[in-house]
This record gives structure tokens, sequence and C-alpha cells, in this order.
């Protein structure tokens, strides 16, 4: 249950060491430091007192990632290596960084050059060929015309061209035409299913009478691109332009293909400049004088220390202290190594407000057991172990990716605990196999009991399992409540619910223990109802304070919906084992022999893929929500912002300081 505590951090420093301060502030990675925006106020103060203007220095460092991102895109499409699972940063040690980025920064950035060029070359190639393209398509029906494009009059004759319906009759069309305009030529060249299409010409004269004919036919005239020759010979021409175009494209790419070698520095460049663009928004942050630099911040109180040795050794001036109480504080949450898995579970809700406290520590035991709970098959569990330490081991995971990979694993190690309770190997896969290929009978005995035989076991259980870890959540808020001075809430809010829940319990099921627990039962439950009755609306006024306790103890409905909502647990338990033994059971169905025991076996595969997959999902969710709905809303607020450190944010390297590189 630990949220780092934070400390408020106020510096001002001599504006001639604050470019190599800000370097190692970065690489310490300590300190989130505030925007200024508005913070000085005293207009006596103002005129001297301003911040500096490095928008520019920005905007072009932006535009300098965004060039190399570009880049790196265009790159990554001709690079056929082969990609791994999982990306994670190449570690470097940070002098060898710096040495290495100034040994190759200036080919570098002509590299980014190049292949931004291809790329934006590649591009417009490309926008040319459809361009092209639909040149083509369109002279397509005009293909069987033998007159030139360019030639769309002569001295005494108009050259028309047009579509009509495909439904109208052609030569109805001709002769009322020539009917018409006498003079005239009608020469249909082509057709589809929706089109006509016709070349047309006559004496300039005769133009629009010509048109008036072609009007009760919904002549639409059409205007051909631009060429020269006949729409066969243009259209040879467009497609030698394209020809043309796909070798430069084609040269443009090879170009690509070459730069693949020089990628690494490439994304050396990209993390660099992310750095110095990082560097230069702090800088627009601070506040400034002609000699002086003011910032403010947040130093969680463990890096206390490395922050004072830092500040002294550049002799700025600086003040650490205590938050105001009613200040907003970034929230940075610390846990042990196991604990730190599931943190993922609490960050996906919300992170806890200052005054909350870590629930992670408190959650992290159940999702373990209700997630082993839900998928419950020792093999499933041992393959998800597995599978996840191989990737941790292999692939290096790092951040939110880590702790969830992580806290796969560790419920891995609970499913395979729950199946191994329950009896499920694959389901009943090596019952049915020593069946189907061997005639023999062979089954695994459950260590504890087969919930497909005894389901209201496991859902007794597994209320009982939802009562505990409701009962915790509740016993949280009532810490909360006395670490606040409210002991007094503590007693009569939680207590009582206490009092009257576990007497319902023992009312309900004592007998099977003696008179004596039910009468113990039943006193305790008036006892509980008729405290919350009495004391359920004690901070309102009038009526309110009668009401107020009838509406508390109608809460009690709340806590039987809760307790029912751990039913889920024997549903998606069940529900494992039952797609597991239809899967074996749907393989077993061709028989014995060779071809039923290769069946058997494929089936097996596939089945296992898809239940593992679609079950582990249903154990993810639905452990969430137990913890959100049911747990959370017990005691917990949330709504805290993550603490930001100014440091390196980089995508494609890990830059490790000399100490940790050397494992010092």
């Amino acid at each position: 249950m630990a949220v780092t505590e934070m400390q408020k951090l106020t510096v001002i420093g001599l504006n001639s060491s604050r470019t190599p301060f800000l370097h190692e502030l970065m690489r310490l990675g300590a300190v989130e430091i505030n925007s200024q925006e508005g913070v000085i106020n005293d207009e006596e103060w103002m005129p001297d007192i301003f911040r500096t203007s490095n928008s520019a220095d920005v905007s072009r460092l932006e535009a300098d990632i965004a060039r190399v991102s570009v880049a790196l895109d265009a790159i990554n499409r001709f690079d056929t290596s082969k990609k791994p699972l999982l990306y994670t940063r190449k570690e470097v040690g940070r002098k060898a960084f710096e040495e290495h980025m100034d040994a190759v920064k200036t080919a570098t950035e002509k590299n980014v050059d190049k292949a931004f060029l291809a790329h934006e070359a590649i591009a417009d190639t490309k926008t040319e060929i459809n361009r092209l393209q639909i040149l083509i398509a369109g002279l397509q029906p005009w293909i069987l015309s033998d007159i030139p494009v360019e030639l769309t009059e002569t001295k005494f004759a108009t050259v028309l061209y047009g579509t009509v319906s495909a439904k109208t009759n052609a030569e109805q069309l001709k002769t009322e035409v020539l009917q018409t305009v006498s003079s005239a030529v009608v020469e249909e060249v082509g057709s589809d299913k929706q089109q006509r299409y016709f070349v047309l010409l006559c004496l300039k004269e005769e133009k629009e009478v010509l048109y008036d004919a072609l009007r009760k036919y919904n002549f639409s005239s059409v205007a051909l691109p631009e060429g020269t020759g006949t729409p066969k010979e243009l259209i040879a021409q467009l497609q030698k332009e394209i020809e043309t175009l796909q070798q430069q494209i084609e040269q443009e790419q090879k170009t690509l293909t070459d730069l693949v070698a020089q990628k690494q520095d490439i994304e050396y460049l990209y993390d660099s400049l992310c750095i110095r663009r990082d560097r230069a928004k702090v800088v627009g942050d601070m506040l400034n004088t002609e000699a002086v630099f003011y910032f403010d911040g947040w130093v969680p109180k463990k890096c206390k220390a490395g922050v004072e040795g830092l500040l002294q050794k550049y002799e700025f001036y600086y003040q650490i202290e205590e938050p105001d109480a009613d200040e907003e504080v970034p929230i940075l949450l610390q846990n042990n190594s196991v604990v730190t898995a599931f943190e993922g579970v609490t960050s996906m809700y919300s992170l806890p407000s200052r005054h909350d406290i870590d629930p992670t520590a408190i959650l992290a035991p159940f999702y373990f057991l209700f997630f082993g709970l839900m998928l419950s098959d020792a093999a499933y569990g041992i393959m998800l172990s597995v599978g996840c330490a191989i990737i941790l081991k292999k692939y290096k995971p790092e951040g939110n990716m880590y702790r969830m990979i992580k806290m796969f694993f560790y419920c891995g190690i609970s499913t395979f605990m729950w199946g191994a309770l329950f009896g499920g190997w694959f389901g009943d896969f090596f019952t049915v196999a020593a069946r189907t290929m061997f005639g023999i009978d062979f089954v695994i005995q459950p260590i504890w009991f087969n919930p497909l035989e005894e389901p209201m076991k496991l859902l007794i259980f597994s209320l009982i399992l939802g009562g505990i870890h409701i009962f915790v959540g509740m016993g949280v808020q009532a810490y909360m409540y006395i670490r606040d001075g409210h002991a007094i809430d503590a007693l009569l809010d939680i207590g009582l619910w206490y009092v009257l829940l576990i007497g319902l319990v023992l009312f309900g099921i004592g007998g099977t223990l003696g008179d004596m627990v039910v009468t113990v039962g039943k006193y305790m439950s008036i006892v509980g109802a008729v405290g919350i009755l009495l004391t359920g609306g004690r901070k309102k006024k009038g009526l309110g304070k009668i009401t107020g306790g009838l509406g508390s103890l109608y809460g009690i409905t709340s806590y039987l919906s809760d307790v029912l909502s751990y039913s889920r647990l024997l549903a998606l338990g069940l529900a494992t084992g039952v797609v597991a033994q239809v899967i074996n059971t749907l393989g077993a169905l061709a028989g014995g022999g060779i071809v039923g025991s290769i069946v058997l076996i494929v089936v097996f595969l596939f089945g296992t893929v898809f239940n593992i997959a679609i079950n582990a999902l249903g154990a993810f969710v639905h452990s969430c929500r137990l913890q959100y709905v049911e747990f959370f809303g017990k005691f917990y607020t949330g709504g805290g912002r993550e603490f930001r450190p100014f440091g390196r944010k980089t995508k494609y390297i890990k830059i490790l300081e000399e100490e940790v590189e050397d494992g010092r």
C-alpha cells in the first residue's frame, strides 16, 4: 500500500550553469518540473521576469523529429530482417552513445535526407502514376476511334465525343440524328454495362441543331484528355510514361533498401533529437531574469539526497518542503517486485489520489486467486507461466508491458495450482488420449474435487471467497477512517455492517454448527440492523436522520448483489473445463488407430489455443471487474495524476549510465 511521498522543490540558479545542470538533471530523472505559466503575479517583479522564448527551437526540433520518423517508416518497409515478437529498446552506455553520435551525426543526417527525399519521390511518382492510369481508363472506351484527340475541329467541322445510356437504341439514335442533320457522321466506338460511346462530326453551323437532336437521348458530352494521336496511340504513350515512372520508383526503393544498413544510426538520431526537444521544452517552462532562472516541481522523498547533491554541486539556491494539505501531488507507486506486477490493474482503473492508499498490494493476492480459479487448468497454467518467463528472459520488455507479462506469469502459477486441485490437465485430454490411442483407462484424480461433478461446492467456495474480498475492502475503508481521525465513522459505518453481515451468515448456515451459533447470529443481526438504522442518518438533519438510516439499511441489497457477482468464478471456471472436454470429445470422434490419433492431436492443438485465448481473456477481464466494481467500490476514490519526471524518454535505445553499464 505504498504511494511514494512527494516533496515540493523550488530552485533558483545561474543562467550560465543552466545547460549542464539540465543535462545532469535529465540523466537523474527524478524531478517533475511544473509549467510556470501564471506563477508570478506580482506587478513589482513582472518587468524583470520573462520566460525564455524558445518555441522556434522546439518547433524546429519537432520538425526534425517528424522528418526522421518519416525516414524510418520508409526504410522499415524495405527491412526484410526478422522482427522480434516484442520490440524492446537496445541498451547502450551514455558515453558510447554520445561518442557514436558525434562520429556519425553528419552522415546520418544526410542519410535521413536521402530517405526522406526518396519517400517523397515515391509518393509523388505514385500520385502521377495514378493520374496517368485514370487518363488511360478515361481513354479506354474510345480506343476504336481513329480521330486524333487533339483534333477537336477543322475550319468547317466540329468533333463531338459523348455518351448515352446503355439501354439506348443506337440505330434509332443514328437514324434520327441523320434525319435532322444529314451532313453529320455518327459512329458508336464502344459500350459497356452503363453507357454507349459515340463520336460525331458535323458542320460548325449545325452544331446546336445536332445537340437538340441528341437531347432526347440524354446525350452527355465528354472531353478527352490532352495529348496527340488517336486514343489508342495516346494510351500507348501514357503506358510508356508509367513504365518509366515505375523504374524511377524502383531506383528510389533501392535507395531505401540500401539505407536499411544505416537504420540503427537513424534511430539513434531520432532519440537524440527527442532528448534535445524535451530539454528545450523545459527551458521554455522556466522563469528567467537576466542572470538567473527559476522553476518548481516535485521530487520523490526517496530521491531527495540525489537531487540535493546535484543542486549543491552547482551551488544553486533550493528549497525542499512538504506540500500543502490540499495541494494536488503527482502519484508514484512503490511496491516490491511481486506486487509491482499487478500495478497495471490499478493504473487501468485510476491511480490513487494523494489521500488514498495504494490498493495494489491488497488486490494482488485476490487477483492472483481469481484469475487462476477462472482458468483453472494445470497444463494451461504451465504453458502461460513458461511462455511469460521466456518472454521476460529473452525480450526484456519494459514499463507496462513488463508488468503485465510478469502478472500473467504469476497468474499462470495460480492457474496451475487450481488446475491441480480440480484435476484439470488440458481438460480430460490424457484420459481421452489413453482410451483412444491405447485402449486403456487412465484418470488424473483431482487433489481437492472436480467442479464439473460438484459445481455447488465450487459455487459456495466462490461466494465465501467473494465475501472475504468484500470484507477486506470494507476493512480498508475502516482503516482510512481511523487514519484520518474518524474512528467513530469506522465503528458505525463499517463495524455495524460487519456485525450485521456476519450475523446473517451465522443465522443462515450456523445450524450445522449448533443452535447457539444460530442464536448468536440472530442477535448480531438485530444489533447490526438497529445500529445502522439509528446511526445511518446521523450526519443529516430533521427527518433525514430517520430516512437516512432506512436508506443505509437498504444498502444490504447491494452487499448481497456484490456477493452474488462472485458466482462468475464458478461460471468461468466451469467454462474452461467444459470447453476443453468438448474439444477432446470432438477429437476422439474419429476413433482409434493412426488416423484417429492424428485427428485427436490436430483437434486438440487448435482447440487448446482457442480455449486458452478465449478463457484467459475472460479471466483477465472478469478478475479486473471484481476488483473495480465489488472491491474498489468499498473504499477507493482514485483520480491521481501520474508522476512524470524530467528524464530521457527514448523510443529505440535505453541509455545506461556508466555505473549501471559496468554493474557497479
